[in-house]
């Protein structure tokens, strides 16, 4: 696969890795047509009286970015109950799931320059012989399908 179209579409497929992720967990997922919304897919939780419903944004990092656990320039429109992110890093191969309220409030909002107001979040750090490792800082989101279940 060419270089560009391999770039061009990692977002894409990671996407659906980890919608299939979530199906292998057991979540009934609903996938978007578009993502204009910061909306990527929809879980369904059964709950009574009435089932509750999960907005995901997945964003992924491929181990060949010069920073694979970096997630940077991100916008959160409306962080709220029931809007979760789930970062992906290849180089890491770990998940961090994350409600948008956390993001909002631990990660870092630039203050200045063309991305002010936008939001990074460090997941990883790399090693003098490039090993990425997960940042301690983060376990509590490692990995952490479950928090999905809260539905918050």
């Amino acid at each position: 696969m060419p270089p560009f179209r391999d770039s061009a579409s990692f977002g894409k497929r990671q996407e659906f890795v980890a919608i299939a992720e979530l199906l292998k967990r057991g979540y009934d997922v609903y996938v978007t047509l578009v993502d204009d919304q910061q909306i990527d897919c929809i879980i369904r939780l059964e709950r009574e009286p009435q089932p509750i419903y999960v907005d995901i944004q997945i964003k992924a990092r491929s181990k060949t970015a010069k920073n694979p656990g970096t997630f940077a320039a991100m916008e959160i429109r409306k962080p709220r109950p029931n809007f979760f992110f789930i970062f992906y890093s290849e180089a890491a191969d770990h998940y961090w799931v994350m409600p948008s309220l956390d993001v909002a409030k631990l990660a870092n909002k630039n203050k200045s320059g063309k991305t002010i107001g936008r939001y990074r979040i460090v997941f990883t750090s790399t090693t003098v012989k490039a090993v990425v490792r997960s940042r301690p800082k983060w376990e509590a989101w490692r990995d952490k399908f479950d928090l999905l279940e809260q539905g918050r």
